[in-house]
């Protein structure tokens, strides 16, 4: 068996692995990468491999930097089966048509107002693309529920796990038969946080697993407590209401709005936090938002007692204001305080958050709370690391509102997390580390090999691969 790492290889974005065995060429994702733009769209442009060199994928869940490079591998040919759950395909339906919508309006705008010597980026693909990409989406239920392998060929079958990192999420379990010796290999895609709202906590795999791809977003740190998250929430909210702030939140429309939704709609329930305006404002979230809604199935026990047992939806409170157009969510940027805003995207490299970044991060009374991982070279990574000034919309702007970073709110499971997952592990030999930068790679190797000397750990180069 072949593994060879195509994507988030000593970076976080632009998942892609194929496992080649046999007649059975696997790639375990196909995720956009994201960062630095014109150095993102050359690694997105076109695939390292050939589209005919793969006759299945699975895909661990919608974030872009996983999926959002399966319209690119459908247009250069691919016409095979795209194996997800149920929750996955809803919503990586939504967020192929954005990013497509996303590329088509960048060109647009590009060409029409751009100076002429400037290079205008083609769209990898349309919105038609993303259509006939869904039309080869096939659901695969998690294991729990079946109990039952996929059967791909008599050689190769496969299986999903709860992976709790967001809606639809899965560990792939993958295992394959070659002259007579089966083996196990199983992809974390990426691995959720513990006790957090929602989702489920990761699944533990019954079987033994000899190869491991694993995720190692947060290999070097643990997060604070959720209950430590909430009472600084409350803190900042209550200081925005008492002296007119505004609180800018770039949040992921997938996950982490859900999430902070999930919290803030608990807090005002609570009595918690006084009455401010809260303003999603992100089209695409309150799509996704809706999805969340249609697989009620999938949360977890607590928010049945917090909210569905009551008739009560998560996702919607008194002071939540859902914002629809473009015209609104300009005029809500020029606003005085106070209220909150939660719009995409979560690394601010585009979408509605912008125009709330121009408007308020030269405002000293402005509150900006990053509330995950920021890839290298994205606007929100240079935010959070004090840079000054910052370019948006290709203007530069001096930083002076107040930087405040959560990541606790996180959907990576972190150092202790990962440790435990893997901790539990059947007949492990082997550890690849993916979905991480090198720095953080390298601490959690070192822990990895303290507790388990004999056991081989690899931070795979992009397009490395390895025969195992």
């Amino acid at each position: 068996m072949k593994i060879t790492f195509f994507g988030a290889a000593q970076n976080v974005t632009g998942s892609k692995h194929l496992l080649e065995s046999g007649d059975c060429r696997l790639l375990l994702d196909c995720g956009m990468y994201q960062g630095k733009r014109q150095e993102a769209y050359d690694l997105n442009q076109s695939l390292p491999f050939s589209s005919e060199q793969v006759n299945a994928v699975i895909l661990s869940h919608a974030h872009a930097d996983h999926c959002g490079l399966l319209p690119l591998l459908v247009k250069n040919g691919y016409n095979h089966k795209i194996f997800a759950t149920s929750a996955t395909v809803d919503v990586a339906r939504l967020i192929m048509l954005d990013s497509a919508k996303i590329q088509q309006s960048d060109y647009q705008h590009l060409t029409e107002l751009g100076p002429a010597n400037k290079k205008v980026l083609l769209p990898l693909y349309t919105a038609e693309d993303v259509e006939k990409t869904c039309a080869q989406f096939e659901i695969l239920p998690y294991a729990k529920q079946t109990k039952e392998w996929h059967q791909f060929n008599q050689f190769c079958r496969f299986k999903l796990y709860e992976a709790g990192h967001i809606l639809g999420s899965a560990v792939t379990v993958v295992q394959v038969t070659e002259s007579g010796v089966v083996k196990n290999l199983a992809y974390t895609g990426d691995l959720g946080n513990t006790n957090v709202p929602l989702l489920p906590e990761p699944e533990q795999i019954v079987e033994p697993i000899e190869t491991l791809i694993s995720e190692c977003t947060y290999g070097d740190k643990n997060h604070q407590p959720l209950a430590e998250v909430a009472g600084r929430l409350k803190e900042i909210i209550r200081d925005a209401v008492k002296h007119q702030r505004k609180i800018i939140v770039p949040a992921f429309a997938l996950g982490r709005t859900q999430e902070l939704i999930y919290i803030l709609h608990k807090l005002y329930h609570q009595g918690e936090i006084p009455i401010i305006p809260i303003y999603l404002d992100s089209p695409l979230a309150s799509s996704i938002t809706e999805v969340f809604s249609k697989h009620s199935e999938d949360f977890d026990q607590a928010t049945w007692t917090d909210f569905l047992s009551q008739h009560e939806s998560p996702f919607a409170f008194q002071n939540l204001h859902y914002v629809q157009t473009n015209e609104e969510s300009k005029a809500l940027a020029n606003s005085h305080g106070p209220f909150m805003v939660i719009a995409s995207s979560g690394m601010a490299e585009g979408g509605r958050i912008l125009h709330h970044l121009e408007c308020s991060i030269g405002d000293p009374e402005a509150v900006i709370l990053i509330t995950g991982y920021q890839a290298e070279q994205t606007l929100g990574r240079k935010i959070q690391e004090g840079l000054t000034p910052v370019r948006i919309y290709d203007r530069l702007h001096v930083v002076r509102a107040k930087i405040l970073t959560f990541n606790e709110f996180s959907a990576h499971a972190d150092q202790t997390g990962l440790l435990s997952y893997i901790s539990a592990l059947k007949g492990l030999q082997r550890v690849f580390l993916v979905h991480t930068e090198l720095p953080q790679a390298a601490v959690f190797k070192n822990l990895l090999k303290q507790r388990f000397p004999k056991l081989e750990v690899i931070i795979p180069a992009r397009g490395e691969s390895f025969e195992i």
